[in-house]
């Protein structure tokens, strides 16, 4: 196919820093770090053993109602959270699976990250409004909610791929964490 439009270049410099606007808040009924699940599929050893259900309230004024149409027709969707009572942050850390290893920080899904950002993939309940009520909720009640995206398998799936140092250890996927 033949493009349709000459090259442009849009490189120009990145900025080292930015703002990002608060969209609303989980309600979840964690209050508290223990009990919560470190994943949304991993709930051994949280609070009921079993994934919970929760919400997500979007802020009213800002025509989110909109944003949400035809979200409802999805089955689990991308939340992209502020982790905010994360302040500090290390190189390495030491997972709560596997051997007691220092591991990468981005090697790992710990929360402790430069930039607190939380990803979560929750099942889509059904869609009221500006609420989302959604099941699988591995975040903490009154989360501050940055960004959602629904997922697509097509192009967030990937079956096949290795999992590095989490493969060598040879746990389930969903096996609870190591406890002290």
């Amino acid at each position: 196919m033949k493009r349709k439009k000459p090259p442009q270049d849009h490189t120009a410099a990145a900025p080292d820093s930015f703002t990002a606007v608060v969209i609303g808040h989980v309600r979840s009924p964690y209050k508290e770090r223990f009990g919560t699940p470190r994943q949304p599929t991993v709930t051994a050893q949280t609070l009921e053993d079993r994934a919970l259900d929760a919400t997500i309230e979007l802020l009213p004024g800002r025509n989110y109602e909109q944003a949400v149409q035809d979200l409802a027709g999805f089955d689990y969707i991308w939340v992209l959270a502020w982790l905010h009572l994360n302040e500090n942050w290390k190189p390495t850390v030491i997972p709560p699976r596997g051997p007691k290893v220092r591991r990468g920080l981005f090697a790992t899904r710990s929360p402790h990250r430069p930039n607190p950002i939380g990803l979560s993939a929750l099942r889509l309940l059904k869609v009221e409004g500006r609420v989302l009520h959604v099941r699988g909720i591995d975040l903490l009640d009154g989360t501050p909610v940055l960004d959602i995206k629904p997922y697509v398998p097509y192009a967030d799936a990937f079956p096949d791929a290795k999992a590095g140092w989490l493969d060598e250890i040879g746990e389930q996927p969903d096996a609870p964490d190591r406890w002290e």
